[in-house]
């Protein structure tokens, strides 16, 4: 990262207002402060030499960006953006303008949820009861025992317990129909069979829960799910999103 520039936090509207006692990365904390950006505003501080991406800082920036949307919608930029200088800044956001506007519509009053489904690594009885890949592979392992069967064995529990969860996850997004607005699907996260994530109005965020806390006790013995949030709208910044029922 560089040393020296313009560390970038996120887009506002020219009215908004910056959280009491707000501090950004760095060591000491830098000073936060607005750049007027005609009917927006671009929430920046100075950068330091060799920040990186530490936790304290990560949080840090995290951290300001939920503050900041307390008070109205935010455009985040990810950890890490440094700008050269101001004159670079307010010509990017001038070209966009209409766009950041557009963006910023639609994130007021939202925060993103994100849910991740992991496989559950028990109930192997009934797995085998259920998957005839598994079984089949079982069967040839006890009438040919040995390491390299056991290790085939070993891959096809790990596949089916995968498909399993992965039968059962791909009904969540449907679960939320009522409760979240958009949703967009997150990278892939080793161990995961499904990672994607919710732009859920404030009002709606106990509801959500509720349902992601309901869903995961249906299924148990099936999957594992872990919620995030809220967190800032960084997956939903670009047009790419898609409404939630699906």
């Amino acid at each position: 990262m560089a040393a020296s520039g313009i560390y970038v936090y996120g887009i506002v509207s020219s009215s908004h207002p910056l959280p009491p006692a707000a501090r950004g990365v760095g060591e000491p904390p830098a000073e936060i402060r607005l750049l007027p950006a005609g009917e927006l505003a671009v929430v920046v501080s100075a950068t330091h030499p060799g920040l990186r991406a530490r936790r304290r800082d990560l949080m840090a920036h995290q951290g300001l960006l939920l503050a900041l949307a307390e008070s109205g919608p935010v455009l985040p930029m990810r950890f890490g953006v440094v700008a050269p200088d101001e004159a670079t800044v307010l010509r990017d956001v001038a070209a966009r303008q209409s766009e950041h506007t557009g963006v910023l519509e639609r994130l007021d009053a939202r925060v993103e949820m994100n849910v991740k489904i992991m496989p559950v690594q028990d109930n192997l009885a009934a797995l085998i009861r259920e998957d005839p890949v598994v079984r089949r592979v079982r069967e040839e392992t006890r009438r040919n025992p040995g390491y390299e069967a056991n290790v085939r064995l070993g891959e096809a529990v790990a596949a089916g317990l995968r498909r399993r969860a992965a039968v059962v996850a791909a009904r969540l997004p449907a679960e939320f129909t009522e409760v979240a607005d958009e949703m967009r699907p997150g990278p892939e996260v080793e161990g995961c069979v499904l990672n994607v994530s919710f732009l859920v109005p404030r009002r709606n965020e106990a509801r959500f829960r509720a349902v992601a806390e309901q869903f995961a006790a249906d299924h148990l013995d099936r999957l594992e799910l872990r919620l995030s949030g809220p967190l800032p709208c960084y997956s939903f910044v670009g047009p790419e999103s898609a409404p939630a029922k699906v």
